[in-house]
């Protein structure tokens, strides 16, 4: 079976949008470096607000720094169209509830699905809630992380919103693969032109173990 591409998916679906009247987009992101590029391409396509959810980054302090370096560059960035930002509270008990059990798993294991989910499905209710169009996550811009996996994951959690409440508009999961397109490389490249702190793990304890830690 041939592979999904879900960068030109999503690049069809952006070539569909209305030029007159944007559509709203929540976009789940994990941190700045991450957002950067991803933020860049579609604030000038959507009126993007960026839901900053993510109980898996330990320690508080490392969670409190993400977060501030995420606000600081919406702040400081020229966007084509403004960027809001949604913020969560830390909620570290959820993501240990979610994953306990399997904390030797290795990185990019179940537990890995499971924290996926748990953000994602964060991300969909909000988006509903808030009457968003559409929603995604900057998760898909790593090197390290399974497009294929989170694209699954977005289009579960937007059918599961569409069987809550039939008859209703409900907002569509936007496929994507942010690292396709030299997205990742652009991202290195904002990182580098805007001073961003890059942390050198995904953002769980777990990621933490020698054989985790990012190159």
């Amino acid at each position: 079976m041939e592979k999904r591409n879900y960068h030109k998916e999503m690049q069809r679906v952006i070539a569909c949008l209305p030029e007159e009247a944007l559509p709203r987009l929540l976009l789940h992101s994990c941190c700045a470096p991450c957002s950067s590029s991803v933020l860049e391409q579609l604030a000038a396509r959507f009126l993007v607000t960026v839901l900053y959810y993510n109980p898996n980054i330990w320690p508080r302090e490392e969670y409190e720094r993400r977060k501030a370096e995420q606000q600081d560059f919406i702040r400081r960035f020229p966007f084509v169209h403004p960027v809001d930002m949604l913020d969560c509270e830390y909620e570290p008990v959820d993501y240990y509830e979610a994953v306990k059990g399997l904390e030797q798993e290795p990185e990019r294991g179940s537990r890995c699905s499971i924290c996926y989910r748990l953000r994602i499905g964060r991300c969909a209710g909000e988006a509903a809630r808030g009457g968003f169009d559409y929603f995604t996550t900057t998760l898909s811009l790593s090197p390290l992380k399974d497009a294929e996996r989170i694209n699954q994951i977005g289009f579960q959690e937007a059918a599961r919103l569409q069987a809550a409440f039939p008859g209703e508009g409900v907002p569509a999961w936007l496929p994507s693969d942010f690292k396709k397109g030299e997205g990742y490389k652009r991202s290195l490249e904002l990182s580098r032109a805007w001073d961003l702190y890059r942390q050198d793990y995904c953002g769980c304890e777990f990621s933490r173990r020698p054989e985790d830690l990012l190159p």
